[in-house]
């Protein structure tokens, strides 16, 4: 899940500057953030493409470039600008330092110097470091093909444990967004914990990038939810069973956010290759009503909203009822046609259909999947099949904390709770 100030995994905003002839990319971008730190949004949009200006005017630029230093603090300087070339596009990224953490500016320039793509995501991290050499499971690269014919397929990372197999196996599906393999959120990597901490447990994961995150180019236009997440977790879930040292008959979908609404459709596109599933922090209500719910949240945790912020709640508003009405219309550059599809999901429905046991999983601190959908689930699945652990401290990502779940605690690290992982591998060696 993700918000429209800042999409916790990045906030794609689309916009265009004016072009001097020659000029080189990393100027273009810088021109195009000093007009949005002098507040010239009109001057930003004034070269924006037909379908830009329609996509992103000018107010709607203002209402989330204004919004960022609301939730990461006071804006400090910025870093040195890093470009590279793909698929004929140019692009520039260029960190900016708040007072709370980290982001960065993702600048993309199509053949006539425009701005095809504009990205503000946590600043990349590290990369992460190797197991240690006596643990007790090792990490190999691993491709999920493509789920569609043409499209390439996906990198990834097969955490493997050491000894004789065949291992019993999970397959990680992320939450909204474009995520990469370890789902990294600021300096955290739900995704890597989770995966290291099962695999010492002697259970394999797959945990792949998602095709918004390695192929953005292939989504600029209209788009399925299908073509951007169940195709490819399909694809996974049967290349993994197919692969060497993995038990068949035992593979699993762990599905988080957006990834739990959608496991029970994944499951049953993979008819007979599940064995169960995990949602964790998984909506069960309408994803919009829930991206509405978390911006007034965010925006009243001081106890008053303000006119700007109350300005930018109408926008929100009137921009989810436009692509509720209108499969052309867009909301975080996400079409129309994706968001109307997404709300027709049943996440409940599609996991009682798909006749799998569940375990689900929810933090008590989470402010984006919150209470009212947990008493949703438990209502909805009843019986010996569905297990369910409530964890009070824990936020959206399963890491521990205090007081109301923020936006600005994903900027500190942290690492997934222990008995989440321990829970989930129980269930999993529990199983027949």
């Amino acid at each position: 899940m993700k918000t429209l100030l800042a999409r916790i995994a990045g906030a794609m905003m689309l916009a265009a500057v004016p072009a001097m002839a020659g000029e080189a990319p990393t100027t273009l971008a810088t021109r195009l953030l000093d007009q949005l730190d002098a507040g010239q949004y009109t001057q930003a949009e004034a070269s924006f493409s037909a379908q830009m200006k329609a996509a992103v005017p000018a107010e709607k630029l203002k209402a989330v470039w204004e919004s960022l230093p609301a939730q990461m603090g006071a804006a400090g300087k910025r870093g040195d600008a890093q470009t590279s070339e793909a698929d004929g596009y140019r692009i520039v990224v260029i960190p900016l330092q708040y007072a709370n953490g980290g982001l960065q500016a993702r600048v993309v320039f199509d053949q006539d110097d425009q701005v095809a793509g504009f990205l503000v995501q946590p600043a990349a991290p590290a990369t992460a470091p190797a197991p240690a050499d006596d643990a007790n499971f090792s990490e190999q690269a691993f491709t999920v093909p493509s789920g569609s014919e043409g499209k390439p397929g996906l990198p990834g990372t097969l955490a493997l444990p050491k000894g004789k197999g065949p291992f019993p196996a999970v397959v990680l599906v992320h939450g909204s967004g474009p995520q990469d393999r370890d789902e990294t959120i600021g300096p955290n990597r739900p995704f890597l914990d989770i995966a290291r901490a099962l695999a010492a447990q002697g259970i394999a994961v797959l945990r792949y990038d998602k095709r918004t995150h390695a192929r953005p180019q292939d989504f600029k236009a209209g788009f399925s939810v299908d073509d951007e997440t169940t195709d490819d977790a399909v694809a996974a879930v049967s290349t993994l069973a197919g692969t060497s040292g993995i038990d068949a008959k035992q593979v699993y979908l762990l599905g988080h956010s957006q990834g739990g609404l959608l496991a029970g459709r994944i499951a049953k596109a993979a008819p007979g290759k599940l064995a169960g599933l995990v949602l964790f922090a998984a909506p069960a209500r309408p994803i919009l009503d829930l991206l509405a719910e978390q911006n007034r949240y965010m925006v009243s945790m001081d106890g008053s909203i303000s006119a700007q912020e109350q300005s930018h709640l109408d926008a929100l508003d009137a921009a989810i009822a436009a692509v509720r009405s209108n499969p052309d219309a867009r909301l975080m550059e996400v079409p129309g046609q994706f968001w109307q599809e997404l709300e027709k999901v049943d996440p409940i429905a599609d996991a009682r259909d798909s006749q799998l046991p569940v375990l689900l999983l929810q933090g008590g601190r989470d402010f984006q999947v919150v209470d009212a959908d947990w008493q949703l689930w438990n209502k909805g699945l009843q019986g010996e099949r569905y297990r369910f652990h409530h964890y009070p401290a824990l936020n959206h990502l399963g890491i521990a904390g205090e007081g109301k779940g923020s936006l600005q605690e994903y900027a500190r690290p942290g690492h997934v709770d222990p008995a989440l992982v321990n829970d989930i591998a129980q269930w999993i060696k529990a199983r027949p």
